[in-house]
């Protein structure tokens, strides 16, 4: 069970290096002024999409064998269910990170900077509250 738990940090830890720089390279992906070098923010972002969606999945698989060692506390407790709704927020911010990379890799992405900016302080946001709920379990 620790040894799952170990590789579950560490997978989150690697994941979410990627939902904190993906939006990064999409900032500078709107702001620049040459196509050379949108072009090759795109293709950073493309690269890094498929790096850190394995992470993901791992992430997944690895909570779901800690759940499996003890369902009945797991499923009972109100903390859990809270942070599995963060969890699937998580999951679609990623796959939304996705539409936005293909979008910037074909060339149709047309948001600013200052939407990129917001759109990358939202994991930050899910990761205090996610981290909260795993140590503290309030309920």
């Amino acid at each position: 069970m620790l040894w799952m738990k170990a590789l579950h940090i560490i997978f989150v830890v690697c994941w979410f290096s990627g939902l904190f720089y993906l939006p990064r390279l999409l900032v500078n992906y709107a702001g620049a002024s040459h196509d050379a070098t949108r072009e090759q923010l795109a293709q950073m972002a493309r690269r890094l999409y498929r790096f850190v969606t394995p992470f993901m999945v791992l992430v997944i698989l690895l909570g779901i064998g800690m759940l499996s060692t003890n369902p009945g506390y797991y499923l009972h407790a109100g903390w859990f269910w809270a942070k599995m709704a963060g969890m699937a927020f998580l999951v679609a911010y990623h796959f939304q990170c996705g539409r936005y990379v293909r979008a910037a890799v074909e060339g149709r992405d047309r948001h600013s900077t200052r939407y990129y900016r917001f759109f990358n302080e939202v994991p930050v946001l899910f990761l205090f509250a996610m981290v909260m709920l795993a140590v503290l379990k309030p309920f």
